[in-house]
């Protein structure tokens, strides 16, 4: 079938890419062309995500589309032009009015339904308008955390390129803090199989439970070989000298937060077959990859995350 992505350059884009090529279908993508092209035997459309959409995608006229790349009320609306028989849109947990910190008891929890310019609401706005139109054609994946090979949040980078350099390392303490994640490459998968096959909406992460933040770093740790040792330092402690979660230590976050914020009912995912590959895989693969990558380049006017060095030189001497 003839399968567009919106986005298919970039990250979990690019692994839709290769699973719907794998799955034999006739693959295309529509991106702004900055980010790379896609691999040869798959057409490349180009236009901005906010402008109508070009006349030969119209003409192309896609069976199925996965929407990797919706983050603007515009983008949603011209999407709905190409009337497909299958929509995947990748959206997010940030959705739901009450997510983080949650927990989510399932796919039934309100979500956003203001016009605020902000993700979570952009991304339930896109859901709306795309769902009205699309009705038992759209599913909706509201994905959580995301990781592997192509990450450019550089988030479980950091804590690679960090912990492989050995030597003390601050963390919080909150080592028992329970955290879920999804292998792009799972979800890239799983999305070009259920698209035009399932609607609704789905949980689209890793099961509550799989791992634990001590746990992802133990992992990153055996994996890079390094000998780092673990500082722990109080989140009082962290707060007080300006350490910000999900940013200066990515994937922490504060106490009241943590505990509930991965306690998502993913049932219906792992109902509709959304594998989870064992989180090991997911860091060994990423820790491969980024041997043989450079570090991204943060966005304009954005830092990529992580602790500054002179801030963890501070906390290393109190």
């Amino acid at each position: 079938m003839r399968l567009l992505v919106l986005g298919g350059t970039h990250f979990l884009g690019r692994h839709v890419v290769d699973a719907a090529r794998a799955a034999g279908h006739d693959v295309a993508t529509l991106t702004r062309g900055v980010s790379g092209e896609p691999p040869d035997g798959v057409r490349a459309f180009h236009a901005d995500r906010d402008d109508p959409l070009p006349a030969e995608v119209l003409a192309w006229a896609p069976e199925l589309v996965v929407d990797t790349s919706c983050q603007t009320r515009a983008a949603a609306e011209h999407a709905t032009a190409l009337d497909p028989a299958g929509y995947a849109f990748v959206s997010s947990l940030n959705a739901y009015r009450g997510w983080p910190p949650g927990p989510l008891r399932g796919e039934d929890e309100p979500t956003w339904d203001t016009d605020d310019d902000e993700y979570g609401p952009v991304k339930a706005h896109a859901e709306r308008v795309l769902g009205g139109a699309l009705r038992d054609r759209f599913l909706t994946a509201r994905a959580g955390l995301v990781v592997g090979p192509f990450d450019p949040l550089h988030r479980l980078g950091w804590w690679l390129d960090r912990i492989a350099a050995g030597g003390p390392v601050v963390v919080p303490d909150a080592l028992d803090q329970p955290i879920a994640l999804v292998d792009a490459r799972d979800l890239a998968g799983w999305l070009v199989q259920v698209c035009g096959q399932r609607s609704g909406a789905v949980n689209a992460t890793g099961p509550a439970g799989m791992t634990t933040l001590g746990g992802l770093l133990d992992t990153c740790r055996e994996v890079t070989g390094g000998d780092a040792e673990w500082v722990v330092v109080p989140e009082a402690d962290l707060l007080a000298a300006g350490v910000q979660p999900w940013q200066h230590l990515p994937l922490w976050l504060p106490a009241d937060v943590a505990r509930t914020a991965w306690d998502v009912d993913t049932g219906r995912a792992r109902e509709l077959g959304l594998p989870s590959r064992p989180v090991r895989d997911s860091v060994a693969d990423t820790w491969v990859w980024m041997q043989t990558h450079p570090r991204p380049e943060p966005p304009p006017g954005r830092t990529l995350p992580g602790l500054p060095a002179d801030l963890e030189e501070t906390l290393l001497r109190t």
